[in-house]
């Protein structure tokens, strides 16, 4: 059986590939493999791999909000956007959990010019710019012209003292983040020029999917309960953060949600969230 990728390429059906996805979801083995073979059964030659996740998705949201919110979580990261704002904060809070101090959009003097950095993170002895590259397309990915303009922006700045969290600090490190993920380039450059790089899926044990997990940090538009419209208010509201929505409720009544609708709202927060 062939399925047609993004991309357009064709490749065979993987139903392993499938069932370890939706296991990372957190549905038991046993939802998983039912919904597993359910697709199998009505997939064809030639199906989208993108119509397959929305099956998955639908079937999976049938049994259990969380597990599909889980699920749809490097969806829901591409709508932090459309320009990465959101992104950026979302990613201040991710670094925030860590144990770091978090500034966004912060203005620092550079030995030749001035730069505007999405993001600046202390811990310890650690003093790091955060640059974040953000795409709203599964298919675009950060090539390597990205690192080696964000390597001459840290060099201009790593010279000199800025002052951050109060006191003035020397820029010890350099991150660069995307939501999608690096070209082989781009990894190579970014890792032989001492830039550390986090994506969706690198490094291979903390990458963005692993510290969302391990952290319990998932964004709002992961919510299966929410539709994109609301999630857009939400966010314009500053709540980026499903963990921040029990203590904001008052947002959900803010952007015209029924007492119905908000208590299953905060019902899918409850599960996605409980540990």
């Amino acid at each position: 059986m062939k399925v047609v990728k993004q991309s357009g390429h064709y490749v065979d059906f993987d139903r392993e590939k499938l069932r370890k996805s939706m296991l990372r979801s957190g549905a038991e083995a046993t939802l998983v493999d039912n919904v597993v073979q359910k697709i199998s059964e009505s997939i064809y030659d030639g199906i989208s791999t993108r119509k397959i996740y929305k099956l998955a998705f639908s079937l999976l949201k049938k049994e259990s909000s969380s597990h599909a919110a889980r699920y749809n979580l490097k969806a829901a990261l591409q709508m932090l956007g459309p320009a990465g704002f959101f992104f950026e904060k979302f990613i201040a809070r991710l670094f925030e959990r860590q144990g770091y101090q978090a500034e966004v959009n912060c203005l620092l003097q550079g030995t030749c010019v001035t730069h505007e950095i999405d993001v600046v993170v202390q811990k310890n002895e650690i003093t790091a710019m955060i640059e974040c590259k953000f795409h709203a397309t599964p298919l675009a990915v950060t090539d390597v012209k990205v690192p080696m303009y964000i390597l001459s922006r840290f060099n201009d700045i790593k010279p000199l003292q800025h002052k951050v969290f109060g006191h003035s600090h020397s820029i010890t490190a350099c991150i660069l983040v995307t939501n999608n993920r690096f070209t082989t380039d781009a990894l190579t450059f970014g890792t032989c020029s001492g830039l550390t790089l986090l994506s969706w899926d690198y490094p291979l044990h903390e990458n963005i999917r692993h510290l969302i997990d391990r952290e319990g940090l998932y964004p709002i538009t992961c919510l299966t309960t929410l539709t994109v419209v609301e999630k857009e208010k939400v966010l314009i509201q500053g709540v980026i953060l499903v963990s921040d929505l029990p203590n904001q409720s008052h947002v959900l009544e803010t952007i015209g949600l029924s007492p119905q609708r908000i208590k299953n709202v905060l019902q899918e927060i409850r599960e996605l969230t409980k540990t």
